[in-house]
């Protein structure tokens, strides 16, 4: 809940300092002499739209990506005795600090991993 709340604020907080730059610059009024016909309010509704839009879509694919582009095996019926040890231990841990089970995978690499 606090994620949503810092996403929102942030979002919120981003647009607000955008409006008050342009009426601080008079951007605005700037861009009317010069013939262009600029809706504040039309552009910040536009801003925030896309900006919240892009975040959402970023969310829903950085999963499948990630897991795709690494080669993630998820382990769902463990194979061998490590990989039962990794799923009680994250189960284990998942449990004290009172969440639901994630998804745990492993791939190939040469890299430490924590």
């Amino acid at each position: 809940m606090t994620r949503v709340f810092l996403f929102l604020a942030t979002n919120f907080a981003i647009m607000l300092l955008i409006g008050i730059v342009f009426q601080i610059l008079g951007l605005e009024g700037i861009l009317a002499s010069n013939g262009v016909d600029l809706n504040l309010s039309a552009l910040l509704v536009m801003s925030l739209i896309v900006g919240f839009g892009g975040a959402f879509i970023s969310l829903a694919l950085s999963k499948w990506s990630a897991k795709r582009s690494m080669g993630v095996h998820i382990i769902e019926q463990p194979g061998s005795q490590t990989e039962r040890w990794l799923l009680d231990t994250v189960k284990s841990q998942a449990e004290q600090a009172g969440i639901g089970m994630p998804e745990v995978g492993i791939f190939q690499s040469e890299t430490i991993n924590a």
